[in-house]
């Protein structure tokens, strides 16, 4: 038969662990799985990464469940253009999306036959490749890459499909205290330019800023769980990646 305190002590152990846990979450890191293919090139179905929770200080969506502790953000902090970040989608202020900061507030976006405009400035891009292959869900597609460079200077890899699906756009005028996000594959995201699933987003569902990838598997090549298949499953170039 098992000690009483044996059991009593072990059941502290696990709850001051569970807490910490809760607060290393909450408060400083946190880690995300990608699951889609809207960010390619820059982050692949299967890459898992780290994500700041202090880089923009905090609101309910920083905790687990998002509990109404207190209103609006504190410790706040601004993002900057081009950032990767993680936020809840303002649809049900549940889900996790990982996207691009594009647009600040007060910033007009416009897609003209498909260069992106901020502000009636045409976002430079130069083509990196002629010939690039990724995903889009479960279907591979023809795609150029390009490097962009926003007006802040910071640089990112976008593709575009060959036959230039996405075109022309409506502007997007971004309100007051929101923000307007791109996925760089840009023909294969669902993003803010969908208002009704996703929209602008309130600084108050941002969660936290996405930093380095720490794992990546291509589960196409088989399980983690699988060990005999890691040569060819793990993405071991992927492995501490700073994330641009």
């Amino acid at each position: 038969m098992l000690d009483k305190n044996f059991l009593i002590e072990n059941a502290k152990t696990l709850f001051y662990a569970l807490i910490i846990a809760v607060i290393i979450r909450s408060l400083f890191i946190q880690p995300f799985y990608i699951p889609s293919s809207s960010m390619e090139p820059n982050l692949l179905v299967g890459d898992r990464l780290f994500v700041t929770k202090y880089s923009y200080g905090y609101s309910k969506h920083s905790f687990p469940f998002s509990p109404p502790l207190f209103k609006g953000r504190i410790i706040s902090k601004d993002p900057e253009r081009g950032d990767v970040i993680v936020f809840k989608t303002p649809s049900d202020n549940r889900t996790d999306y990982i996207k691009r900061l594009i647009g600040l507030p007060g910033d007009s976006i416009q897609f003209i036959d498909s260069n992106l405009y901020i502000n009636n400035s045409e976002v430079l891009k130069s083509r990196k490749t002629k010939n690039d292959i990724i995903f889009c869900g479960s279907k591979k597609i023809n795609v150029y890459k390009f490097e962009e460079i926003l007006s802040n200077g910071t640089k990112h890899n976008t593709v575009y499909l060959k036959n230039n699906s996405y075109q022309n756009s409506d502007i997007f005028t971004v309100p007051k205290n929101h923000y307007f996000f791109l996925g760089d594959n840009r023909d294969c995201s669902k993003d803010s330019r969908f208002l009704s699933s996703v929209g602008y987003v309130h600084k108050n569902n941002l969660v936290g800023k996405a930093q380095f990838i720490f794992f990546s598997s291509d589960r196409s090549k088989g399980s983690i769980f699988a060990f005999w298949k890691w040569n060819k499953s793990l993405r071991l170039d992927r492995f501490f990646k700073k994330i641009n």
